[in-house]
């Protein structure tokens, strides 16, 4: 697996080693040895979550102020512009984004960790898009930052008004979240 570096160092792209040819193609999706080796992270994963999504829903952005989430995200069918956001108080990083494209044909994934603010934009007709976490799902600790929010500035490549859930039209700004101290 290669890790590239991001512009927040806590954010890391992973980049499997893919083995094809005219059949298809094979790949490790997880390999918690291979992750540990790679990364230097060593943190056990709970929960698997899958979802599908339309063209242009955005999700997020989303995290847990308490029991915080640690993600490892991918794509398997489609392409999303996948956005985290450093909400660590005492970070040097702190409100810092970081986003990259995810997609079904270099199967990367998106390592973020506890104290990050997560989202994604589907850039294809629809994408499944899969992630891992380090803490069980806990909605009475969840919380939504606007993706729009004017602080945080994210060059989100949507075209007009995208898809949103209600709790996501009613995140709190930036300089209103809850952060992590």
């Amino acid at each position: 697996m290669k890790v590239i570096q991001t512009a927040v160092p806590d954010l890391l792209l992973l980049e499997p080693k893919v083995f094809g040819d005219s059949r298809g193609f094979f790949l490790e999706s997880w390999n918690a040895r291979g992750f540990f080796e790679a990364t230097g992270v060593d943190t056990p994963f709970v929960q698997d979550n899958h979802s599908r999504s339309a063209r242009n829903v955005l999700r997020g952005l989303h995290y847990q102020i308490k029991k915080p989430q640690g993600k490892l995200v991918r794509v398997i069918r489609g392409a999303v512009f996948d956005v985290a956001v450093d909400i660590r108080k005492t970070s040097s990083t702190f409100g810092r984004w970081v986003g990259v494209e995810l997609n079904e044909f270099d199967h990367r994934q998106f390592w973020i960790p506890p104290g990050f603010a997560h989202g994604f934009l589907v850039l294809s007709d629809s994408a499944d898009f899969l992630y891992k976490t380090t803490e069980y799902y806990a909605p009475e600790f969840e919380r939504c930052i606007l993706w729009n929010d004017a602080t945080l500035d994210i060059h989100w490549p949507v075209h007009g008004e995208p898809l949103l859930s209600a709790k996501d039209r009613e995140g709190l700004s930036f300089e209103q979240a809850e952060v992590f101290e």
